[in-house]
């Protein structure tokens, strides 16, 4: 197996679902809730990202195809979807809604969406285990993609469970500010990907 090919794939799979920047934004997904809760969500997500990355491994965009989809339109629809999350970050509603359940504990649930996906399994991190399983030319290698991609997903699960001492350590007023600050930059994202899905169709600024 190339070493060298396996380091590659490691840094565009980091790059790709950046686990300390995601750290920010799980902490702001879940905060308010408790650690039980918290640590079901980082489970959860990583498990279901794990899931999704290695099906669209092995059958690629056979899954897509099969069902109509190209990871255009993929990429405009996860767009869309996390440009309304960034909203409900921006405005407090999260906010609120985990404040009128508090006494019950029923907190709202984002390990699937928007974390898993399209947070760690996006369309950029899809694209990436399907071009890496086509350069890996062989079942071993193609092993040793997957065992990169869930060291990655280990790594972004080590810091979600971290996600407590930084919460103390950022404060009420830190977490408001990181908030609003990620979900302007979840709304750019957003943004990105509906761009470059449409930029895919033809359709944009050149």
């Amino acid at each position: 197996m190339d070493t060298t090919f396996l380091i590659t794939a490691f840094v565009t799979l980091f790059v790709v679902m950046d686990p300390i920047g995601l750290t920010t934004v799980f902490i702001a997904l879940t905060h308010g809730t408790n650690d039980v809760h918290r640590r079901a969500v980082a489970y959860r997500s990583c498990i279901v990202a794990a899931g999704v990355l290695t099906l669209f491994t092995f059958f690629g965009d056979a899954v897509l195809g099969f069902i109509g989809i190209s990871m255009s339109a993929f990429r405009i629809s996860g767009g869309i979807l996390l440009f309304l999350t960034a909203l409900e970050m921006l405005f407090e509603r999260r906010t609120k809604r985990r404040e009128d359940r508090a006494e019950e504990e029923d907190f709202p649930d984002p390990s699937v969406f928007p974390m898993a996906i399209p947070m760690l399994a996006g369309p950029g991190s899809i694209a990436s285990m399907i071009l890496l399983a086509d350069q890996a030319g062989g079942a071993f290698a193609l092993g040793g993609v997957l065992a990169v991609m869930l060291l990655v997903l280990l790594i972004a699960l080590a810091f979600f469970l971290q996600a407590g001492r930084v919460e103390k350590a950022l404060g009420r007023t830190g977490i408001i500010v990181t908030t609003r600050l990620l979900g302007m930059l979840l709304a750019a994202l957003a943004v990105q990907l509906i761009l470059d899905g449409l930029r895919d169709f033809g359709i944009g600024l050149a």
